[in-house]
């Protein structure tokens, strides 16, 4: 069996456990992973610089990644997105490009390289597909024909889901998954925040970044915490202006 029809059953064969047109991503994001030499994947989507929507992680680690990235906002995934071309980068490659996000990701995972790719088709310039390696692996281990391979079958697996899957008034299905959602609240938070404190939308996101990176967690459980009132205004308000 060639790459493409592995990838392709294995999206397949985990419609059992993970069912449902939501569950998509989370599906297209295990089987790249498990037909690729590497530790996790993740699916993600832009819907500009900032607005980084995270679709499915293979495991806990590869959506732990992911939000590090969008808390520091820096990381491969983004270069990838800005670029349109892959990214690939070991330890020492993340510590020198992108050293926030470095020390974030290596002191909270296992992961110790990365290779962001671009997605075709329908979700050309706006799709990345980040892909995880942990020790003994490295990125080196990976054939970039065969990611390229993995990522063009994904990109037509995913185009040819929205071809056929029913449109609600909120949009297609794929939003509809956990981890969008939970992404969503970010942006509810940035609102918040921004009529709240009088800011623009730019640095109220900066403002929950900053509160994010000086607590160690991660911006989406900040914006939980903000709009649950369990972080009030005036206590993130405060924070920033103590710096810390």
């Amino acid at each position: 069996m060639d790459l493409w029809h592995e990838f392709a059953a294995r999206v397949t064969a985990a419609e059992r456990e993970l069912p449902g047109p939501e569950q998509l991503p989370l599906r297209l994001a295990r089987a790249c992973a498990q037909v690729l030499p590497v530790a996790g994947a993740g699916l993600s989507v832009f819907f500009n610089a900032d607005r980084r929507l995270p679709l499915g992680g293979s495991d806990a680690a590869a959506g732990l990644a992911e939000r590090l990235q969008f808390t520091v906002g820096e990381g491969p995934c983004l270069s990838a997105h800005r670029s349109g071309s892959p990214v690939l980068a070991d330890e020492a490659e993340l510590r020198a490009r992108w050293p926030v996000f470095h020390d974030a990701v290596v002191a909270r995972t296992a992961i110790r390289g990365i290779i962001a790719l671009p997605l075709h088709g329908g979700l050309e310039g706006i799709g990345s597909l980040d892909l995880f390696v942990e020790p003994p692996g490295s990125v080196r281990d990976l054939s970039l024909a065969d990611a390229l391979t993995v990522t063009t079958a994904l990109s037509d697996t995913f185009a040819d889901a929205m071809d056929r899957q029913p449109r609600t008034d909120s949009g297609p299905a794929w939003l509809d998954a956990p981890a969008a959602g939970r992404r969503a609240l970010v942006w509810q938070a940035v609102g918040f925040v921004s009529i709240g404190l009088d800011l623009d939308s730019t640095d109220a996101l900066t403002l929950l970044r900053a509160q994010a990176y000086g607590t160690g967690r991660d911006l989406d459980e900040v914006a939980e915490a903000v709009l649950e009132d369990r972080l009030s205004l005036a206590d993130l308000s405060h924070s920033a202006e103590s710096g810390s």
